[in-house]
């Protein structure tokens, strides 16, 4: 291999695929990237066995080749060149060293044969369809905070994205929990997606697809099955395996009975909460609301800091009632929302608490109670 780059480009795409490789492999292989000329350009390929992402970025060869070499180190490399150099990349004639050069700056690395990696994109996609970027980034944005991290329930390890009937019309919708709190948003259904199964798209998938989707116009074009799922934005295609469990029955702790309606401006309630929890222990976390007509008074205590309370003017015209919740999830939830005022539909101090967004009927959160 023997090839000119360009520094800029060759960082960008360094930049998405070796986020995907891990520090610490036990197989060496997997530290690695794989670099492969082919008709006017270089590509790139990462992966951790479980997700795999590749790029073509544009190169000059003189000679075609292919080779693998530490993905963390030659993105640092690369990083500390100048800006706007031009990089030289070629192997010696064992294929057992790459060169890296850069106008003074000269870098040998130790390469792995192309024949060790790993190849994970094989199988038969179901259903394919395309949708904007920003669409399916606000469906992980609204609802990939609630994601639980707990390993004992993998099957809440991820988003669960399904097509469902609802108001008539068919919506894509994502779903995620962590058993304390759930967040749901949705968009209307591209075309395509009709009978999808259910998938569960992994946690480091959704946080890789939305750091690649900040940097996406226009759409992405989506292959799935009930087993993998691909994304391609542009010249960049992630593959990424599923979790193979099946998501809870969310439906059922979604209350509708909860008569009691609180509204409130969402940005100074978030304040709001955000000042009194500053006294809480890390452990507690515990803020509690306690509501009557028109008015809503927060109040914190800690037993090494002290106490902090603070009372806003809100809608309420329901029986009076004090109710606690986490502060922490409180400010995500509201951090979620897009219009300036939330709506809190409550039904007793020890039953789930529903949220919605003032700007959005398709977005809803529903927040499990602390006792205070």
């Amino acid at each position: 291999m023997h090839i000119l780059i360009e520094r800029s480009n060759l960082l960008k795409s360094l930049s998405h695929v070796h986020r995907v490789v891990e520090r610490r492999n036990t197989i060496p292989i997997l530290s690695n990237v794989l670099l492969k000329t082919e008709a006017g350009a270089l590509r790139l390929k990462a992966t951790d066995l479980d997700i795999e992402i590749t790029e073509s970025v544009p190169a000059t060869g003189e000679r075609e080749g292919a080779t693998t070499v530490p993905a963390h180190l030659l993105y640092d490399i690369v990083r500390k060149l100048s800006d706007g150099s031009e990089v030289k990349l070629s192997t010696n004639a064992e294929g057992t060293q790459m060169t890296v050069a850069a106008g003074r700056s000269n870098f040998r690395l130790q390469c792995l044969p192309e024949a060790d990696f790993p190849d994970i994109t094989a199988g038969q996609f179901t259903h394919a369809f395309e949708l904007p970027a920003a669409e399916l980034s606000r469906l992980i944005e609204r609802t990939q905070f609630a994601i639980s991290t707990e390993e004992t329930r993998y099957y809440l390890n991820g988003i669960f994205l399904h097509a469902i009937e609802d108001g008539g019309a068919l919506r894509l919708r994502a779903v995620a929990t962590d058993g304390h709190r759930l967040a749901r948003a949705q968009m209307e259904a591209p075309a395509g997606c009709e009978g999808m199964p259910g998938i569960i798209v992994p946690r480091k998938t959704v946080s890789e697809i939305q750091k690649l989707l900040g940097e996406a116009d226009g759409s992405v074009a989506v292959e799935l099955s009930d087993a993998k799922i691909r994304f391609t934005i542009g010249d960049i295609v992630m593959t990424s395996k599923l979790i193979d469990g099946t998501f809870p029955d969310y439906q059922r702790v979604i209350p509708t009975g909860n008569d009691k309606v609180l509204t409130l401006d969402r940005q100074t309630f978030a304040s709001a909460v955000d000042r009194v929890s500053t006294i809480s222990s890390e452990r507690g976390r515990a803020v509690k609301l306690a509501l009557g007509e028109d008015q809503l008074v927060l109040t914190v205590n800690s037993p090494d800091s002290g106490t902090a309370t603070e009372e806003l003017a809100v809608g309420y015209e329901a029986d009076a009632i004090e109710i606690g919740f986490n502060a922490r999830y409180l400010l995500d939830i509201t951090g979620q929302l897009a219009g300036e005022e939330a709506r809190f539909m409550l039904a007793d101090p020890g039953s789930p608490t529903l949220i919605r967004d003032g700007a959005d009927d398709g977005t809803l959160y529903v927040l499990m109670p602390m006792r205070v």
